[in-house]
């Protein structure tokens, strides 16, 4: 998993975090279909390993306008060996960005180049990084009051 790694350790993605393809739009009701459509293909790929996926990040919030890239979220029993999961996400045309910084998350993308239409954050089950995800999504879809505020922060 050293591969295509630059200094540091770090994947060369990681080290481009400007992408001129990004860009906000406005909610679509196809975001959560896609993501279940996906969050199965991971299941089924990743088997016992996957202790729980989740739909996070602005395009699980319903009326929040979003880059167009679904965030899916990845909760395994123990964050190593990344194997057991990293190679079936490879396999599904995910891409792994290792942070040598972010020991206890590890991202992947999707497709390897950009413009990317998924990312998934892989987490320990029970993590402060599970919480969090879920925490921010949780928050947005039960007040509604700051979806719009953040929408325009994301502006």
């Amino acid at each position: 998993m050293t591969a295509g790694r630059g200094p540091g350790g770090r994947h060369p993605s990681l080290d481009d975090r400007f992408d001129p393809a990004i860009r906000i739009v406005e909610y679509d009701r196809e975001w959560p279909i896609s993501a279940s459509r996906e969050l199965g293909r991971i299941r089924e790929a990743v088997g016992p390993a996957a202790v729980r996926l989740e739909h996070v990040g602005s395009t699980s919030v319903p009326g929040l306008a979003a880059k167009p890239i679904l965030d899916l979220q990845l909760s395994v029993a123990s964050i190593e060996p990344a194997a057991t999961y990293a190679d079936p996400l490879g396999h599904l045309g995910y891409l792994f960005a290792p942070d040598p910084g972010s020991p206890d998350l590890h991202f992947f993308g999707k497709p390897a180049e950009r413009p990317r239409s998924h990312h998934v954050h892989v987490c320990e089950a029970g993590s402060e990084h599970e919480f969090r995800h879920l925490a921010v999504r949780d928050f947005l879809r039960t007040h509604s009051a700051e979806v719009a505020g953040y929408a325009a922060l994301k502006r």
